[in-house]
């Protein structure tokens, strides 16, 4: 752990030189000096930068960079999910579907630089839908990461993880991952993922998941999540899909919440809407 934090820093001074020096008030109130960096802000300094293109998000409907209208809907959902989950002592959160084109990365990457506003949360995102990753597409993310490479213990977190500010990381894939469902259900991820945490110390841990219905891997993961969002898409996903897989959900984790996504009668001038039942 020691040579991890060194080299962390080592490599945030190279990147970014020397953090500048805060105030702080030591046992004698006459003595200032300068703040000692804890080891997980050390973590987060380490991490390689990421600053988005507003154009490049909103065209991939990623609307909350920044406060406004089009964030309401999201800010709301993050005050909700945030009482419910601090209630329960819960961090880690897992959004899925029932099939794919539901809009459940929209509305993972929504809610966390929604989350991301708030100064005092830290929160790490992780894609785990390794069969059809398209988180780095949609953030426009350029540096070819490949976190199931993490998860499998093959490399570090930090060569694979980049940060907006100080208090929001992105861990994805630059492709599809073979035997996915076999890697998410490895016990090695449980150690992976307790690392994760205690190096960095996120207030939230963020699992952009595979949907339900595609596939094992979802079911394979979920044990590993302490609650989980389902994103359903009005005039596509039924009822009787969200009924199984909440059924499903609640076999292996805390359903959160139910999000009703591309609601177009919500508003006659917005062609996508949301709905969150807690």
């Amino acid at each position: 752990m020691e040579r991890i934090q060194s080299a962390i820093q080592k490599a945030r001074i190279a990147r970014e030189g020397k953090l500048p020096e805060a105030p702080i008030r030591t046992a004698d109130t006459r003595q200032s000096g300068p703040a000692p960096l804890s080891d997980h802000h050390l973590a987060w300094a380490g991490l390689e930068v990421f600053q988005p293109n507003a154009a490049h998000l909103q065209r991939g409907r990623i609307t909350t960079l920044e406060p406004g209208q089009m964030a309401t809907p999201f800010d709301v959902m993050r005050t909700r999910l945030l009482k419910q989950m601090r209630t329960n002592s819960w961090r880690r959160l897992a959004i899925t579907s029932p099939g794919p084109g539901c809009g459940k990365t929209m509305t993972c990457l929504n809610l966390a630089f929604s989350l991301a506003r708030q100064s005092d949360i830290r929160v790490m995102v992780i894609e785990v839908d390794l069969r059809r990753p398209s988180m780095a597409k949609t953030l426009g993310l350029k540096p070819l990461q490949s976190f199931a490479d993490v998860l499998e213990g093959k490399a570090t977190a930090s060569g694979h993880l980049v940060r907006y500010g100080m208090n929001l990381a992105f861990g994805t894939n630059h492709g599809p991952v073979r035997n996915s469902a076999e890697l998410l259900q490895s016990p090695a991820i449980v150690e992976v993922l307790a690392e994760l945490e205690q190096t960095y110390a996120p207030d939230l841990l963020i699992f952009d998941m595979p949907p339900m219905q595609t596939g094992d891997d979802a079911i394979a993961f979920l044990e590993k999540a302490d609650c989980a969002l389902l994103v359903a898409a009005a005039g596509t996903t039924t009822i009787a899909q969200v009924d199984h897989c909440e059924r499903d959900i609640a076999a292996h984790t805390n359903v959160l919440g139910v999000v009703l996504n591309k609601c177009r009668y919500l508003d006659k001038d917005q062609s996508y809407g949301y709905e969150y039942y807690g």
